[in-house]
């Protein structure tokens, strides 16, 4: 480009700063330097409504370069994520029976009854409720008619549906149900509960003295020690 090129250019640039454009909206007509546009419009001074409008306009880059960071960062957390529990379920790997009897166990160890006469685990994932109730007909034998099942749900969720919802989750038949707890839930309470669960807590029990007493052997085994 000769002379009179860069003439025109400079003429160009400095009409769009006159009307209050940035450097970057500048260069998508004047393809030149950043450097040469602040060179060739130096002495113009903008007015305040220009400013004004070129200051929003750096802060909703600022904001936009914000949010696109967020963004891929997120999806690189995603990612991780994702790419660490396929290599977890890489090392466990296809369980065995005796890894689903010891797994079981040590469930139960975290949330089941160790207290009385009677066998009993409570959870709300409904996830682990499937394992272990698979678990309780593999190990313990236990006969159909004795399993019960029984909700603790608040009283803003719907019983009726939860129980329809953990009865074909267990194959326990809705008349093996014992009543509901319903929990008054605190509308006026300061603690926030960031975990409603729309089906409750679901404990599926069994009154047999020899099988809890077995399940207790187990744990113990488990621990290394006399009894739990």
């Amino acid at each position: 480009m000769g002379y009179s090129g860069k003439i025109l250019e400079k003429r160009r640039a400095r009409k769009l700063r006159n009307k209050g454009l940035s450097y970057r909206e500048i260069q998508k007509e004047v393809p030149v330097a950043k450097s040469t546009l602040s060179l060739w419009c130096r002495d113009i001074i903008l007015t305040l409504e220009q400013m004004e409008r070129l200051k929003k306009k750096r802060l909703q880059g600022a904001e936009k370069g914000r949010f696109i960071g967020a963004k891929r960062q997120q999806a690189a957390r995603i990612a991780r994520t994702k790419k660490l529990l396929e290599k977890g379920k890489g090392e466990v790997g296809k369980l065995s029976k005796r890894d689903r009897f010891i797994a079981g166990t040590g469930l139960y160890l975290g949330d089941g009854n160790k207290t009385d006469s009677q066998v009993g685990f409570s959870n709300s994932n409904p996830k682990i409720i499937s394992f272990m109730i698979r678990w309780f007909r593999e190990f313990c034998e236990i006969p159909e008619e004795k399993l019960r099942g029984q909700i603790w749900i608040h009283d803003n969720q719907n019983e009726k549906h939860a129980r329809l919802f953990w009865s074909n989750l267990t194959n326990i038949p809705l008349c093996q149900f014992k009543k509901s707890y319903i929990a008054k839930n605190k509308i006026n309470s300061k603690k926030i509960r960031k975990n409603l669960h729309k089906h409750g807590v679901l404990s599926v029990r069994v009154s047999n003295v020899a099988i809890q007493r077995k399940i207790l052997g187990w744990m113990a085994g488990i621990l290394g020690v006399e009894s739990v």
